[in-house]
């Protein structure tokens, strides 16, 4: 029986909510036809089927979240539907999801499933002492998040596993353990009676994960500068003065801050590389990433071969990006494959700032506001346009020459930005 799986959409998933099912039980399925959308870290994608048949059974309820690799549907010829109404119920769950999901390749051994709870949990089965802890992702997650034994929680799932509801249940009946300083993690905040829950979307909750490994794994270290934004200034406006008066895009001080970077990159390409634990990988390419905003988190749209395009080409593919991250219509290569990012919050007025680094890129330049300020000019003082770009490094990868260099070298282009239109 052809099985529908949930797919991997994107390098960083490790998981996918089922947004929405788009065909019902008993309709007929043919390769090429969308029956679902999913929601990844980093939008909402079509899920094609590969196979055609009879949509026999739905194992995966909309909203759940699994791992890639998970069953989520079956195929058949349509005999193993129910003989008085022709239909199964919505959702059949699978007797085997989890062992199929940890058996995927593609499947991480932390990546927590959502299962649908059943009306009336079977009784906890004991254990004997000494005894492996059988417990499925989630409540291993939820269990190192909160330092919480499982060893000490009797599991009620299939074969005495510790469910995500057992850990949740070891939770509500006694207080998180203090955190010591140096190991455990802050205890969980309880909500008042006046403060009001705000459900995690899919893009914060991984966002958040992959910042925290980011932070724990990359030794971070920052290079400051501050660029004299005067010759910018003017070229933008020299760019955008034959659209004054029409309604086309304007190119912006990011795009050209874009692409500064992409150049700079090309001429440091030391710093275009990725850390991949026992060596460093040198891209050939380079592929900007911006990181954009949005209610539900952050995300990051590539620009793939940054340095090859005009800045007219990079504000006009920018604006697109975003407005489809904006929407959730991102398509997998549209966010992924960056080799550097480009992190600007000059527009919220934040004057200085450091940036995350986005794994597996080894840096991150984070952008100030644009800023009058007095500087000194022989023995005369003017007022300048200036910004503060600071760059963020992986010192497992790079060290503080290198980024210098890198530094200076973007300083100069932006001050001289006629260099990025060559």
């Amino acid at each position: 029986m052809p099985e529908i799986f949930m797919p991997r959409l994107s390098d960083t998933m490790e998981e996918g909510t089922l947004s929405q099912w788009l065909k019902k039980i008993g309709d007929q399925i043919e390769k090429g036809d969308i029956v679902a959308e999913i929601e990844t870290d980093k939008a909402t994608m079509e899920l094609e089927a590969y196979d055609a048949g009879v949509l026999e059974k739905i194992l995966v309820a909309a909203g759940e979240t699994v791992p890639i690799g998970t069953t989520i549907a079956l195929l058949g010829t349509g005999a193993g539907l129910e003989p008085a109404s022709g239909k199964q119920p919505a959702v059949t769950p699978a007797p085997a999801r989890e062992s199929a999901a940890a058996s995927a390749p593609t499947a991480q051994p932390n990546s927590p499933p959502h299962r649908i709870a059943a009306p009336q949990p079977p009784a906890a089965e004991p254990r004997s002492h000494g005894e492996r802890v059988k417990a499925s992702p989630v409540a291993r997650a939820t269990a190192r998040e909160h330092s919480i034994d499982l060893s000490a929680i009797p599991g009620s799932g299939p074969g005495g596993r510790v469910v995500r509801a057992d850990v949740e249940a070891a939770l509500t009946a006694a207080p998180a353990p203090a955190a010591t300083a140096a190991t455990s993690p802050s205890p969980a905040q309880v909500a008042g009676t006046d403060d009001t829950e705000i459900p995690l979307t899919n893009i914060r909750r991984i966002t958040a994960r992959r910042l925290v490994e980011s932070m724990q794994n990359a030794p971070h270290f920052y290079l400051t500068t501050i660029i004299d934004a005067e010759a910018l200034v003017r070229l933008r406006a020299e760019l955008n003065e034959p659209h004054a008066t029409d309604d086309s895009p304007k190119i912006s001080i990011n795009d050209l801050l874009v692409k500064a970077s992409a150049v700079a990159l090309r001429a440091n390409p030391a710093i275009n590389v990725s850390w991949a634990g026992d060596k460093i990988l040198q891209h050939s390419r380079v592929h900007v990433g911006v990181a954009v905003a949005l209610e539900s988190g952050l995300i990051v749209p590539v620009i793939h071969d940054t340095d090859r395009k005009t800045v007219t080409e990079i504000s006009a593919e920018g604006k697109a990006l975003i407005a489809k991250a904006r929407v959730g219509k991102l398509t997998p290569d549209e966010f992924t494959g960056g080799t550097f990012t480009v992190s600007n919050l000059g527009m919220f007025g934040i004057d200085h700032f450091t940036a995350v680094i986005n794994p597996p890129e080894a840096a991150i330049l984070a952008v100030g506001a644009m800023a009058q300020e007095p500087v000194v000019f022989g023995k005369k003082i003017k007022v300048r346009p200036r910004i503060k770009l600071t760059l963020s490094i992986d010192h497992r990868a790079l060290d503080g020459a290198t980024g210098s260099r890198f530094l200076a070298h973007l300083k100069n282009l932006l001050e001289e930005p006629l260099r990025i239109l060559a």
